[in-house]
């Protein structure tokens, strides 16, 4: 069976970016029911990206040298729109200081984890 292009995308983010200062795993979300019947739910939360992780920033003036990972979430689509608990997750992690976006490409995953801050 061959993969979507939406796994594609997320393949090539994982093996451009997944790497040195960033990590990134696949966080698979759902519902299934077990050998029993009862529901079994998984992954980090409903609406949480495809792709959840850090990268790894060097703090300048105060803490000079020291090195902290900065949670990154990057929510992968191709053609498709993202839901609105994906919207609020990004929302969120980006609200307390994480990466996170939505990327249809390698390069808009790359522009998700600029960092914007001011020195």
């Amino acid at each position: 069976m061959a993969a979507s292009y939406e796994q594609a995308i997320q393949n090539d983010i994982r093996l451009e970016l997944g790497h040195d200062d960033c990590r990134l795993f696949r966080n698979n979300t759902g519902c299934l029911r077990n050998d029993r019947g009862r529901i079994v739910c998984f992954g980090l939360a409903k609406g949480s990206s495809d792709l959840i992780g850090w990268k790894t920033i060097t703090i300048t003036k105060k803490m000079v040298g020291q090195k902290i990972a900065v949670f990154t979430a990057v929510e992968v689509k191709d053609k498709g729109r993202p839901t609105k608990e994906q919207k609020g997750f990004i929302s969120c992690v980006q609200a307390a200081g994480g990466f996170a976006g939505i990327a249809r490409s390698v390069e808009d995953a790359r522009k998700i984890m600029e960092f914007m801050g001011k020195d």
